[in-house]
């Protein structure tokens, strides 16, 4: 899994996408996780997605990593440097996706013996303080018992 999530890692790192308009970093996201078998929640969101895993039943976690993100210009040399003028993931935000969907991927296999659900959350709009607010009120996080999430230090 280890070079899968490398590859996911430098295709985020070279496809940043400000708030509001990670269309591509959704269905990038989309599709790796359909790939796997992992279900989609209809959140009716125009970015970031909600993805679940499990029985169904309680109890419900929440894991959560934020996609968007900084007008900010690269200014590395990586071979996986944004290609996006003025625009790169200068926050860890392609590191938390890439995390998330290792977890996602892992959960997966393991998801007979899950005793719970797992919804998982791709956040778009983290840095502008827009995304929470929107992935809440689609209302389908409700029966969350615990919500995990987690911050790289840039």
């Amino acid at each position: 899994m280890e070079k899968k999530l490398a590859q996911v890692f430098q295709w985020l790192h070279r496809h940043p996408e400000l708030a509001m308009k990670e269309h591509q970093t959704t269905e990038y996201i989309r599709k790796v996780l359909l790939s796997h078998g992992v279900r989609l929640l209809d959140t009716k969101l125009e970015t970031g997605l909600i993805a679940v895993i499990g029985t169904g039943k309680d109890p419900v976690i929440v894991l959560r990593a934020d996609i968007d993100a900084l007008p900010v210009q690269e200014q590395t040399a990586l071979p996986y440097a944004s290609e996006a003028p003025g625009v790169m993931h200068a926050c860890g935000h392609d590191f938390h996706a890439t995390c998330m969907l290792g977890a996602a991927l892992l959960l997966k296999e393991r998801e007979a013996s899950l005793p719970g659900t797992v919804k998982i959350i791709f956040q778009p709009a983290e840095e502008i303080n827009r995304g929470a607010d929107l992935v809440v009120n689609t209302g389908l996080l409700d029966d969350a018992r615990l919500f995990l999430t987690g911050h790289t230090y840039p």
